[in-house]
């Protein structure tokens, strides 16, 4: 080879090696970390104010705990121990202050309400069991309690209603292993074991009157996704004295059959007059009902991509964006719920929260049959574990903390239990191509902020979403996922759902949620206004010999409660809104729009007398003068007394007098679920999600959104690649940042509450 050869090469390997290392010095400065720029004015709205919604921090709990030991006079036991003879603190929560004095401090300058707690103890230790309620305070060193159990529900609270204690499901569980004893034959030649290798799951309400406390326990195979494999066993247990001696299994259900107890099934299964289901013993994994994944990672997928710093903030318990402000809080009992919700500075809510979630089953079960679950009485906000980034929320998300004190001594905090973040909707939030006379372009990409918990209740998954919009609205949805519950498939049972498994039905349930959402458009002061479409034959004006069938407006004013409810199926006015006394710029009534979206199958019928404890589902919307002494549209201890309730929503509308009062909007929304081949393993979020808006209605002169900095403009004349003109072109240059992802962690299994 010659000279000029090896040089021409030489100076072909240097072009070579100079090229690569451009490339590598591009690529190396073209992954550079998103930056953060000078903290925006935003910012500087978070105010300590919010801090009347917050929650008890660990330490208030604790010392509100140790006052009641010590203040009461009566022996305290640990919860987590305590037996239905004792007495003991079921929880503690925030004692939210009455809106009055809530509203004086946040917007007239008057003093900030004292800071107390709600606490709800079992007192089984007495002559008279009863659950007692005291509000306690001030926090964070109380010294004082008040018992304020006859002013909230107008009566003393019997025993029975009491939510079952961690130990009580524990009892029953031992008990039941005892009663398995009676009949060992059975139970090792059907399933090949003693008893000892069954999950189980426990129905409700317990019994058929007041004072029942009894309870079918349905049985499944113990692998993971156990809600997918019924045995085809259920036991009845009567667990209603405190002496757990007196327990009994007074019926037993198995394959079709009832049996006055275990001892008489394995009479039965001697004498050969027991029909035998036939059951595949599973291996450990459950097969179908495993969630383990059947195929190798490939990569990740789409990403949330924030290319500079969050564009929303949150201290304490406030959140902040440049459109947005608003507190939250966890109920235990009901989940999260949100307070003084602000655009731009003014108020539009001063409560959106959950109320209670129900669910009625149909089935040839006994479990099944009667179930109505409130979840509520189980605790939503209790069940809201650590949630997993990248999965559960954007992995970038901001995740907060909750703490609870739950039938134990110690607080228990649930990390990561909730989520703050910011989507791009991925659908455009307005646009136009203009084609005609001038020619533009403008459009909007759609974000929204969210703020997302997820309950799991048993089986479901509940995912909660809190989301706000650029122009105004917000927005609450449900997505349910999960196992669903099924029962063992066996004489006519494909009338209550669908086959999904070798022995195995997929029962139809409805689901139905209820929201309390306390609007104070343009202030407290409201009234609730409809408008809709009728259509109206006229002449002509211009053709007097013909008639046109014309569309127009039906305005109207519902001014009492008794106008103001729709039930589930009613035709209710296509456009229904909270009006303001003040007006828009055009004269209109500034208001807030309530759009529903809801696949709820029907209502129990009203004559079921376990009716009146979810009557609130009676309603997709109900309109209510506003009542510190009615906060909430259900009660924890309906459950386990539907028949007299403690609390009914239905005596909420006595036909008072709804104009220009502070209103309140009771919203019910849901789906029916017959669950189908497709919801094996889980019931996916897809199609399964309902809830509604709240959308401005003439509140506003025009579309806020137009003053967001995201819009894009360009015309004709106009380069729409040049940063200059149009922002989104910049995207290849800022999107070659990469956001800051910390360590992958999770503490969803610390703290596991007892089921």
């Amino acid at each position: 080879m010659s000279v000029k050869a090896l040089l021409i090469i030489l100076v072909l390997a240097l072009v070579t090696i100079l090229a690569l290392v451009c490339v590598l010095l591009t690529k190396k400065e073209g992954i550079a970390p998103c930056g953060a720029g000078p903290e925006a004015s935003w910012k500087r709205k978070h105010n300590d104010q919010s801090l009347v919604f917050a929650d008890l921090s660990a330490e208030e709990i604790v010392h509100v705990r140790k006052y009641l030991e010590s203040n009461l006079g009566l022996p305290l036991v640990d919860p987590y121990y305590a037996n239905a003879s004792d007495n003991c603190i079921y929880y503690v929560d925030l004692e939210v202050p009455a809106k009055e004095e809530v509203l004086k401090f946040l917007d007239g300058n008057g003093p900030r309400p004292a800071r107390e707690a709600l606490a709800v103890l079992y007192f089984g230790n007495q002559p008279d069991p009863n659950i007692t309620e005291y509000v306690v305070g001030p926090l964070p060193k109380p010294t004082y309690h008040r018992d304020v159990t006859v002013q909230k529900y107008g009566r003393r609270l019997a025993y029975h209603k009491r939510p079952v204690l961690g130990n009580e499901y524990e009892q029953m569980g031992k008990f039941a292993m005892k009663k398995f004893l009676e009949a060992p034959t059975f139970l090792q030649q059907v399933f090949g074991h003693k008893g000892d290798d069954f999950a189980a799951l426990t129905t409700t309400p317990r019994g058929f009157q007041s004072g029942d406390r009894l309870t079918w326990a349905t049985l499944f195979q113990n692998v993971p996704g156990y809600f997918l494999h019924p045995v085809g066993l259920e036991l009845l247990i009567n667990h209603s004295s405190p002496n757990t001696s007196q327990w009994s299994v007074p019926k037993v259900f198995y394959n079709g059959q009832y049996y006055d107890g275990l001892a008489e099934l394995e009479k039965a299964f001697t004498e050969k007059r027991v029909p035998e289901a036939k059951i595949k013993k599973l291996p450990p994994d459950g097969l179908y009902s495993s969630m383990y994944p059947k195929v190798a990672p490939q990569g990740p997928g789409p990403l949330l991509y924030e290319p500079s710093e969050k564009r929303y903030s949150v201290k304490n318990n406030q959140v902040v964006s440049p459109a947005w402000s608003f507190a939250y809080r966890t109920d235990a009992n009901r989940g999260v719920r949100l307070y003084d919700i602000r655009f731009k500075n003014q108020r539009i809510a001063y409560e959106l929260s959950v109320q209670d979630a129900m669910s009625v089953y149909g089935s040839n079960t006994p479990g099944a049959m009667l179930t109505r679950y409130m979840d509520a009485h189980f605790g939503i906000g209790r069940f809201a574990y650590s949630l997993v980034p990248g999965v559960d929320c954007p992995y970038s998300a901001t995740y907060l903390d909750t703490a609870y004190l739950f039938e134990n001594l110690k607080p228990e905090v649930h990390k990561n239990a909730i989520c703050v973040f910011e989507q791009n909707t991925e659908v455009p939030f307005r646009r136009h191509y203009s084609n005609l006379q001038s020619l533009y372009y403008e459009g909007l990409p759609g974000s929204a902020l969210v703020l997302r918990s997820v309950a799991t209740l048993g089986n479901y998954d509940y995912v909660w979403d809190f989301i706000f919009h650029l122009n105004g609205a917000i927005e609450s949805r449900i997505h349910a996922t999960g196992y669903i519950t099924s029962a063992f498939l066996q004489g006519d049972g494909l009338n209550y759902g669908n086959r999904v498994g070798d022995n195995t039905l997929g029962t139809i349930h409805t689901h139905l949620i209820n929201y309390k959402v306390d609007l104070d458009v343009g202030g407290v002061k409201n009234s609730l206004l409809t408008n809709d479409m009728i259509f109206e034959k006229q002449k002509a004006p211009w053709s007097p010999d013909n008639e046109i069938t014309q569309m127009k407006m039906e305005k109207k004013v519902l001014d009492t409660e008794d106008k103001a409810n729709f039930h589930l199926h009613d035709n209710m006015p296509r456009y229904i809104y909270f009006a303001a006394n003040s007006t828009n710029k055009w004269g209109h009534k500034r208001g807030y729009r309530i759009q529903l979206i809801s696949f709820a199958g029907d209502h129990l019928p009203e004559m079921d007398p376990m009716e009146r404890a979810i009557s609130w589902a009676r309603y997709k919307l109900a309109v209510t003068k506003r009542k510190e002494e009615e906060p909430y549209s259900s009660s924890i201890y309906n459950q386990n007394d539907p028949w007299t309730p403690t609390v009914a929503f239905a005596d909420f509308i006595d036909n008072e007098n709804i104009v220009e009062e502070d209103l309140v909007a009771w919203i019910t929304t849901g789906f029916l679920h017959i669950p189908h081949a497709e919801d094996i393993p889980n019931t996916v979020t897809v199609g399964n999600a309902v809830g509604f808006f709240l959308r401005p209605y003439n509140y506003f002169d025009e579309d806020p959104s137009i003053h967001s900095p995201d819009g894009v403009f360009f015309t004709s004349k106009q380069d729409p690649t040049s940063c200059d003109v149009n922002h989104i072109a910049c995207l290849p240059k800022t999107a070659a940042c990469l956001p800051h992802f910390p360590p992958f962690t999770y503490e969803g299994f610390q703290d596991l509450i007892r089921l």
